[in-house]
């Protein structure tokens, strides 16, 4: 029989460049909100106080930090020579693309960070991790190493987990992590399947209206490499992805039993549904929500961000609860259908809203800021306890980001060289906080 296991949350903090520059085509909201004023402390805030409710559920939560930006050492390896501020001023001015790109605060949607497989589906018995390359993007495409840095120091014990190096640097293999990855079983500590979406083939021309980003090489790579004992691999519905669904976590999400998706989730959800049934055989009986067009028009799916929802089982509780972004109770569509899921009586047995407009501007809502990591009670005990988070640390965490944090920040003011330096000292208080050691940074071991 198999430890009893819980679903823990890392959660990304957000960091001091946090800003609405636009970097990704395909994510609406990121396109629509370019160049408005953003709010890195509010935006933190937001971030603590999910973390604090989920903690308060009984949850398991983590904190990951935030990566080194602007990254100065990604302008010098391509060309941007002299000390920082010279580097900077020269990169804005002959690159601003590129410079924006490195003073992205994207690390802050760690459903990107890596895919997770837990140790009662890896073929020894060990927590897998796989950080994600992230190659769509140039601005995220910067974050595998020092994610790489974050998850060896979260996770230490190599005896419980291994954390992979990221995916080779190429097209084939383009892996946005678990973004694009649903585990389901009959409880969290006993053998479960693996649902790996991705949304085209390597070798296969893509048409479609914006990129799909994960290719299915990735994830049957992953698979491979975690020895996953029942991986499911279904393709992306192309609707979807026309739509603004640039992960499948925009338009399905699931645990434990349940799978609650939308209709264009999948390209072929019947084929979808027989493959986890097939893989769940003796396991158990998987239970699928779906929404049709007709009840919740893909539009409003996008714009509410209603599957971008946490789905958690908190301890205790017979039903799961869906842990939605603010924005699902500003239109009424979206609002009514999540106010009458718990009354199918279904698996879904109550919703919460939670306020992460700072993250959903940039098109990231409840599930995009946290990367979910089952673990039994010795894998939760192993674990860099001074990443736990507590009442202390989100104390500890309000009063630094009140210190360090702007209110208010334009992407002409990444611009500044003064942004670099608060963003330093900001982060050299914080490897402190968490216990990550002197050379957790690039600044740092320079």
């Amino acid at each position: 029989m198999n430890a009893p296991a819980l679903e823990a949350n890392a959660d990304g903090l957000v960091g001091p460049t946090h800003s609405f520059a636009g970097l990704a085509p395909g994510n609406l909201a990121s396109e629509a909100n370019r160049g408005r004023a953003s709010n890195p402390r509010a935006a933190l805030f937001e971030g603590l106080a999910k973390m604090a409710r989920l903690a308060e559920l009984g949850l398991p939560q983590f904190v990951l930090p935030p990566h080194e930006r602007p990254a100065v050492w990604a302008l010098r390896r391509i060309g941007f020579e002299g000390d920082e501020a010279q580097v900077l001023e020269r990169a804005w001015r002959e690159a601003p693309a590129l410079a924006a790109a490195a003073s992205s605060a994207s690390s802050m949607w760690a459903a990107n960070a890596a895919t997770v497989t837990p140790s009662a589906d890896s073929g020894d018995g060990r927590v897998h991790l796989t950080p994600a390359n992230l190659l769509s993007h140039p601005h995220r495409a910067l974050e595998a190493g020092q994610t790489t840095r974050s998850l060896q120091v979260l996770f230490p014990d190599r005896e419980r987990f291994v954390v992979h190096d990221a995916l080779p640097a190429q097209p084939h293999f383009a892996d946005e992590g678990a973004a694009n990855h649903v585990r389901l079983s009959a409880d969290q500590g006993e053998p479960g399947v693996e649902l790996l979406v991705w949304g085209r083939e390597a070798y296969q021309p893509w048409t479609g209206r914006f990129p799909a980003r994960q290719t299915r090489e990735a994830a049957e790579a992953i698979a491979r490499r975690h020895g996953s004992r029942r991986p499911v691999f279904a393709q992306q519905g192309r609707r979807a992805i026309d739509g603004g669904a640039f992960h499948n976590d925009v338009v399905s999400v699931g645990t434990r039993t349940c799978l609650f998706h939308h209709e264009s989730a999948f390209e072929d959800t019947a084929r979808v549904y027989d493959d986890v049934r097939r893989a769940a055989d003796g396991l158990f009986e998987p239970v699928f929500l779906e929404v049709t067009e007709e009840e919740l028009p893909l539009t409003d799916v996008i714009s509410s961000y209603l599957f971008n929802s946490m789905l958690v089982q908190p301890p205790g509780e017979d039903r799961l609860v869906l842990v939605a972004p603010a924005e699902t109770c500003e239109q009424l569509g979206p609002y009514r259908l999540a106010k009458a899921l718990p009354g199918r009586n279904g698996p879904i047995g109550r919703v919460e809203f939670i306020d992460v407009r700072q993250s959903m501007s940039n098109g990231g809502g409840p599930a995009c800021l946290r990367l979910r990591v089952v673990l039994t009670q010795a894998e939760l005990d192993a674990a860099n306890s001074g990443q736990r988070f507590t009442a202390a640390l989100h104390a500890a965490l309000r009063d630094w980001g009140e210190r360090r944090y702007r209110e208010v920040l334009t992407p002409d003011d990444l611009r500044d060289p003064q942004l670099l330096e608060e963003s330093r000292t900001a982060l050299d208080e914080l490897t402190g906080m968490l216990g990550l050691g002197s050379d957790f940074y690039p600044f740092q071991r320079a």
